[in-house]
């Protein structure tokens, strides 16, 4: 009985380690997609600088 339990608690043990693991790994993803998620918004904003824009918004070039 003592071994069944102790081989339970081991059991306990290494499931709470790998579950801590998990939290960090999924703490180290997290930080990562949000760190991309706002180089993201920033080529969009910088692409959207530099669009070309319509006809009608374009000033002439300066020999017209």
């Amino acid at each position: 009985m003592q071994e069944r339990l102790n081989n339970i608690e081991m059991c306990l043990s290494e499931q709470e380690r790998t579950l801590e693991d998990l939290n960090t790994e999924v703490l180290r993803l997290s930080k990562i997609v949000t760190f991309l998620e706002k180089q993201i918004e920033q080529l969009k904003a910088e692409r959207e600088e530099t669009l070309v824009k319509p006809l009608s918004e374009e000033t002439p070039p300066p020999h017209y």
